[in-house]
């Protein structure tokens, strides 16, 4: 659907919603809407219900904490988004005096702007801790991207009714938790469903490869000398967190320099989602022997719109943690190989509460091992470099690519609702049971 298909489709749903007299007419007055995001992947999401949601109206006001994406949306960043991007259990803990100020701080600014919804993104630690307290004194609130209940500790379920009026899930293997407590929750789909650019995977690979090389300084000068003398090329994501990037980064280094060993004319890509990432990842490679250094480019580029997807196009496989990127990956049609290691302690928790076997989406989604995961002591430089190969082998390349394209179909099917259209329509029914109560 385009974005102007969308745009009618939603004003005919307010317009058909407000109809019934009983309903108030969204449109009465400015909205005040706030929202925070907790990581990178979340002011996507962000910025995606914000510029569905301005396309039906321009006097909305957004309040709370996003990056760059939601900033551009008309967001006016109470703090640093990077406050919140906080991983792991014993990470968090380490951090808690701050958030609990962070939370003090936003609910303060809600309450001056006289918040009607709050639309909490991802970070679900935080966020329904802010909507239990704004709940009861009658905002709206969801929580965007759905709390792994259906994974462990399915009892949160009750936490959640409380804080929430609706939850929009981007998986459809999230809903079924949800209608067997009977509360609101719609799969909304992924955005990256709507906006990866599908020219990146009907383009032929060496033509997206041109492409991206000859729209960025740093890469042409990397592959100047080498163009001609690259057997494949591999896009490597350590992770959009700083602790993310320090400790899974190093374990694939540490494939790498076994991979040049077995094939020098392999070479790397990294792109990263910011300069200051970009030299947090070059500080790590700068460590490591002029021969790997020679191997592998960073690159950020803020020219170019989902630069970080066009390297993974241009790219024969990708190695990257776990995370959006291994959806961004297999929407993109690219085989790829998952690395991940936390905390140990953190881990060892994780391992006796979690229920389901994969960490990868792709995994999840198709309820199978269709990426090969390498988590905590199996993430070694060996296993890095063994698993990559094998991947390179024309029959398991094949294999797993396949795999991704009917797992990728099947998540198009299940995914076909827009979130601002959820979020209103669910703002609509409480409205009006609310009117009819007071009736």
């Amino acid at each position: 659907m385009t974005d102007s298909a969308t745009s009618h489709h939603q004003t005919d749903l307010i317009h058909q919603t407000e109809a019934d007299s009983q309903v108030p007419n969204i449109n009465a007055a400015p909205l005040v809407i706030a929202i925070v995001a907790g990581e990178v992947s979340g002011d996507s999401l962000g910025a995606d219900f914000m510029q569905q949601m301005n396309n039906l109206r321009d006097d909305i006001v957004w309040v709370g904490v996003g990056g760059t994406k939601m900033q551009a949306q008309g967001l006016h960043s109470i703090f640093p988004l990077e406050r919140l991007a906080v991983m792991g259990l014993v990470e968090v803990m380490a951090q808690l005096p701050d958030l609990l100020k962070a939370r003090r701080e936003l609910l303060s600014a809600f309450k001056a702007a006289n918040i009607d919804w709050f639309i909490g993104i991802d970070a679900p630690d935080f966020n329904l801790r802010v909507s239990k307290k704004l709940k009861p004194k009658g905002v709206f609130c969801v929580q965007y991207v759905s709390p792994s209940i259906w994974a462990w500790r399915e009892s949160r379920i009750h936490n959640i009714k409380a804080a929430t009026d609706l939850v929009l899930c981007l998986f459809p293997f999230e809903l079924p938790v949800y209608e067997r407590h009977n509360h609101p929750a719609i799969c909304v789909g992924h955005p990256l469903l709507r906006t990866i650019d599908q020219a990146l995977i009907e383009t032929p690979i060496n033509q997206r490869r041109s492409e991206l090389v000859w729209h960025n300084d740093g890469l042409q000068q990397f592959f100047i000398e080498r163009f001609d003398d690259v057997s494949q090329l591999i896009c490597v994501m350590p992770g959009s967190r700083r602790g993310e990037i320090t400790a899974i980064l190093p374990l694939m280094l540490d494939g790498i320099q076994k991979l040049i060993l077995l094939d020098p004319k392999l070479c790397f890509i990294i792109p990263t989602v910011d300069q200051n990432h970009q030299y947090i990842v070059q500080d790590v490679i700068d460590q490591r022997s002029e021969q790997l250094r020679a191997a592998i480019v960073v690159v950020y580029d803020d020219s170019q719109p989902a630069f970080s997807q066009q390297a993974m196009a241009a790219s024969d496989i990708v190695m990257l943690a776990s995370g959006t990127a291994t959806l961004e990956a297999m929407l993109l049609e690219r085989p790829m190989v998952v690395v991940y290691q936390l905390n140990q302690l953190t881990y060892q928790i994780a391992k006796r509460l979690v229920k389901v076997p994969y960490v990868a989406l792709p995994n999840i989604l198709a309820d199978t091992a269709i990426v090969p995961e390498l988590i905590q002591e199996q993430a070694s430089g060996d296993n890095i470099c063994r698993t990559v190969m094998r991947l390179l082998q024309p029959r398991a390349y094949a294999e797993q690519l396949k795999a991704l394209v009917a797992t990728k179909q099947l998540l198009q099917q299940q995914s076909n609702h827009y979130p601002a259209d959820s979020v209103i329509e669910q703002w609509f029914v409480r409205e009006k049971t609310s009117i009819n109560h007071k009736g």
